[in-house]
């Protein structure tokens, strides 16, 4: 039988093992595109519980699909292990030591992230395999979710086709079904190119390509008052054409990232982004070129699956923690986070701002209507091919931001591994239901294709952009 129960102790069966991967993904953190260990630790484990492995999945190295079983519903689980620049930090502290100074870490927790997936895909198998019903379970490892878009080129190449669902999770500070949409969005280098001279002597012979750069921030500037407060433009100047005050730079550099909530306002945005560029170098009397960086599609969200996920959620409860976790959290809480840092965390959530303990011990409600995260993912463009449902939970300590040494030094303690194995049996247990229950995923279908509007997918990311094979060829 596929009860929530039953599912859950089937995950409890093999944690050990997927927490020991977990940890092991931690210990050797890789960045994204260049995933190699970190995907054959996934893959070694996969074929270890008999699934069997297509590796390259579109064109990619460090993208793969471990497969078991057979019949005519198919579920997905979405793995990540790709970790962050300059991170690098010992596991269990209160205050920063790189391991590697200038080394990387698992800032977002992708160790867990993959691990737990991968768990739930196990687990999943063999609910199936004792309850005697027959489904494909597959898991997808999806290299470079930070800045790289891994899922869009999966996407754009087929992999998901043929789910009924997909099931993935996020390491948070709190425990919940997510019910948002994300933000779409668009990114791309542009780069000026002017003429160089000597600022004193012959000023009037050179270009700035740093002042056609300018120029399109001011413009950008002046655009903000004229767009969806919803929408956002970001910049960093990646480079300046040279540090002499005295030479007209003759080349500069930014990379600008726009979002908004919808494909295709991001898509108007940045149409407005290129124009304002086409003009800084008529002010400036420069030239330009947009070299194309990557793309996301916005989450659709899915309540038929959120609700039944939600269920799940409180069935199974949220992860058990002791004191000795407590104790953790708060030394953690007093040395290295603040007030500001609890609140951005509560307003990014929709959670509470104070609760009792440092470690979020109940489950967010799930809200009356789906609301908008001001994030993006890869998941998004996923869940503009198959029906998509993720949960939440508290793998670190209420307050803990994201992309820090505060959250590496939490991916490898007890709290984050007991959160880590509830979101395996939180994936697991609904995909058991959806597998179970016809009316289950005759209500998801119908819910994605309303809000796809009777539309097919269109990847956001150029036919002619492909990934990169790994960072440094990029």
């Amino acid at each position: 039988m596929l009860s929530t129960a039953a599912v859950s102790a089937l995950a409890d069966r093999k944690a050990p093992t997927f927490i020991d991967l977990s940890d092991r993904l931690w210990g050797m953190p890789e960045l994204r595109w260049e995933e190699v260990r970190s995907v054959e630790e996934h893959i070694a484990a996969a074929e270890a519980e008999g699934f069997a492995i297509t590796r390259n999945l579109a064109g990619m190295p460090t993208a793969f699909m471990a497969e078991c079983g057979e019949g005519d519903i198919t579920i997905g689980f979405l793995g990540e292990y790709d970790a962050l620049a300059g991170l690098s930090q010992e596991a269990g502290l209160t205050e920063q030591k790189p391991l590697e100074q200038g080394g990387k870490g698992h800032g977002c927790h992708h160790n867990l992230l993959g691990s737990a997936s991968l768990l739930a895909a196990v687990t999943l198998r063999d609910a199936l395999a004792e309850a005697g019903v027959k489904a494909r379970v597959r898991y997808f490892g999806c290299p470079a979710e930070e800045g790289g878009s891994g899922k869009t080129y999966m996407a754009r190449e087929g992999s998901f086709d043929g789910l009924d669902a997909a099931f993935c999770w996020h390491p948070a500070p709190y425990n919940a079904v997510m019910s948002a949409a994300t933000l779409a969005n668009k990114q791309a280098y542009f780069r000026f190119t002017g003429r160089s001279s000597h600022a004193a002597v012959s000023p009037e012979v050179g270009r700035s390509a740093l002042d056609a750069l300018e120029l399109m921030n001011i413009g950008i500037n002046f655009m903000r008052e004229h767009m969806s407060s919803n929408c956002r433009v970001h910049y960093s100047i990646t480079d300046t054409g040279g540090t002499s005050p005295n030479v007209v730079q003759g080349y500069a550099e930014g990379l600008y990232l726009v979002r908004a909530p919808r494909l295709d306002q991001a898509e108007d945005l940045y149409a407005r982004v290129l124009r304002i560029a086409e003009g800084a170098a008529l002010m400036s009397d420069t030239t330009f070129e947009v070299v194309f960086d990557r793309a996301t599609s916005g989450i659709l969200p899915n309540r038929a699956l959120e609700e039944a996920m939600h269920e799940a959620f409180e069935e199974i409860g949220a992860p058990a923690f002791d004191e000795t976790d407590h104790d953790y959290a708060d030394r953690l809480a007093a040395a290295a986070l603040t007030d500001s840092d609890r609140r951005a965390s509560a307003e990014a959530f929709g959670a509470e701002l104070e609760y009792p303990r440092n470690l979020h011990e109940g489950i967010l409600a799930l809200p009356t209507e789906p609301g908008l995260f001001f994030g993006s993912t890869d998941v998004g463009d996923v869940s503009n091919v198959v029906p998509v449902a993720q949960c939440l939970t508290a793998t670190t300590v209420i307050g803990t931001p994201f992309h820090t040494w505060q959250t590496v030094t939490q991916g490898k303690m007890p709290h984050a591994h007991k959160a880590m194995v509830t979101a395996a049996k939180v994936m697991a247990s609904t995909a058991a239901r959806v597998v179970r229950d016809p009316d289950l995923r005759s209500a998801a279908q119908a819910e994605f294709d309303k809000r796809r509007g009777g539309k097919a997918y269109r990847s956001p990311m150029p036919d002619d952009k492909m990934p990169p094979k790994n960072s440094r060829s990029s």
